[in-house]
């Protein structure tokens, strides 16, 4: 069995295919993500990140190419599979957290499981308590989101990606709406997690200090990758 969690195979997308507004925006990338890696995908606005992003998590599918997700196809799979593919090996953590306010933080890091099964488990409800206590809220459990801070909400929508135990997390700009050190703070729980849980990590980030901090950094510019680094990056 292939060790990669993520393959992904001349993979091309093109919008508005066969009309005056065709665009070519992703061309044969190819990439691989080893099970328990932390890769920073950086890139400048417009390079492509986002649509890679949305074909990794199954959004959209590729014009070319195959991508495959825990050595499974997945160019030509109908939305039943994707789907449950999707459940159950991507966690997702954007940039705006999507919190339910109506919802407490407990319930809102059970939601992927409430959707999924109905009523939450005991097993369920102490995972993530577990998940609250690892990103250092379990004292929050029982609050609203708007009790607490924007730091605090994403670590309960980084809780909340854990829940179902992806074997890959995708973060989109997860520190992209807040202040330095709060940023700092999260990256730091992304190193924490990727090393506790071994789940794979992709996070695409404008920051090059925290993308300095990831293992690898995948650069991405118009479309094509062109750098694939291990250890520090020393340009964005």
């Amino acid at each position: 069995m292939s060790d990669d969690v993520l393959r992904l195979e001349r993979i091309g997308k093109i919008f508005n295919q066969g009309t005056p507004l065709e665009s070519t925006v992703l061309h044969d990338i190819d990439l691989r993500l080893g099970r328990g890696e932390l890769t920073a995908l950086i890139g400048p606005s417009g390079s492509g990140k986002s649509t890679l992003l949305n074909l990794i998590g199954l959004l959209d599918v590729p014009s070319a190419g195959e991508l495959y997700l825990q050595g499974q196809p997945t160019r030509d799979s109908d939305d039943a599979t994707r789907t449950h593919l999707r459940n159950q090996a991507l966690g997702f953590v954007f940039q705006f957290h999507h919190l339910i306010s109506a919802f407490s933080v407990l319930e809102n890091v059970l939601m992927p499981l409430i959707i999924r099964s109905g009523r939450p488990s005991t097993e369920a409800i102490d995972l993530a308590r577990g998940l609250l206590r690892e990103v250092g809220l379990e004292k929050m459990a029982d609050k609203k989101p708007t009790e607490i801070s924007g730091g605090q909400q994403q670590r309960v929508a980084i809780a909340r990606a854990l829940i179902t135990r992806p074997p890959l997390l995708l973060a989109d700009e997860p520190t992209g709406n807040l202040d330095t050190k709060t940023a700092e703070s999260v990256f730091d729980l992304f190193r924490r997690i990727n090393s506790q849980f071994g789940c794979s990590i992709l996070v695409v980030t404008h920051d090059p200090r925290l993308a300095a901090s990831c293992p690898r950094t995948v650069q991405l510019v118009d479309g094509r990758i062109v750098s694939d680094e291990t250890g520090n990056l020393t340009s964005a």
